[in-house]
C-alpha cells in the first residue's frame, strides 16, 4: 500500500507590528489595572527559584530576607500574579506558535558557527542577561515596557544602554551570521 503524501503547511504571516504593538499596550494597561504591576518575567523566575529552593532548604529561605519576602514562613512563593503571568506567556506563546504553524525544533545559527558553540553562547548570554536583570531590578521586558509606560528615567537609560551595547556587540559578531 503506497504511503499517503505528507501535507506540509506553510507558516501563517505574522500579525501587523502596529496592531501587535497596540494590543501589547492594551495588555500592559490591563496588567497594571488588574494586578497593580506591569509586565515582566524576572520576578516570576525569582519566585520559581525560591519555591525550588524551599523544597530543599526551607530554613535557608526563611533566613535570607530577599527569599523570605517571596516565600518564607507560611507564604507560598508561587501564589503571585507574576507567576500566573509567566505561565500564561509560555502557554500563549506555544498556542500562538501552533496557530501560526511555527512550532518545530530548530537551531538558528549562521554558517560560520557550530551548533555546540551556538548553544554555549545562548546559555552564557542567558546567564549574563539573568544576572543583569537582577542588578537592574527587572528584566528587559519589565524595564522597557512597564518602566517606559510610567516614564521611569532609569528604564529609559536602561533601554538606551541595551540598544547601544547590542549594536556595539553586533559589529564584532556579525561575521558569525553571514
Amino acid at each position: 500500500m503506497p504511503d499517503k503524501p505528507r501535507v506540509v503547511r506553510e507558516a501563517r504571516p505574522y500579525i501587523n507590528p502596529y496592531l501587535g504593538g497596540a494590543l501589547l499596550g492594551v495588555v500592559l494597561f490591563a496588567a497594571f489595572f488588574i494586578t497593580g504591576s506591569g509586565l515582566g518575567a524576572s520576578a516570576a523566575i525569582n519566585r520559581l527559584m525560591s519555591a525550588l529552593l524551599e523544597l530543599f532548604a526551607p530554613e535557608h529561605v526563611d533566613r535570607v530576607g530577599y527569599l523570605a519576602a517571596m516565600g518564607g514562613g507560611t507564604s507560598i512563593s508561587l501564589a503571585h500574579s507574576t507567576v500566573a503571568m509567566f505561565a500564561g506567556t509560555l502557554l500563549g506563546g506555544f498556542v500562538s506558535g501552533l496557530v501560526g504553524r511555527r512550532v518545530k525544533p530548530e537551531l538558528r545559527k549562521g554558517p560560520q558557527i557550530g551548533a555546540g558553540t551556538r548553544i554555549a553562547a545562548a546559555i552564557i548570554g542567558g546567564i549574563l542577561m539573568g544576572y543583569g536583570a537582577r542588578l537592574a531590578r527587572g528584566c528587559t521586558s519589565g524595564q522597557a515596557l512597564s518602566g517606559g509606560a510610567v516614564l521611569s528615567v532609569g528604564s529609559f537609560a536602561f533601554m538606551f544602554s541595551i540598544f547601544i551595547a547590542a549594536y556595539a556587540l553586533a559589529y564584532f559578531l556579525r561575521r558569525l551570521w553571514n
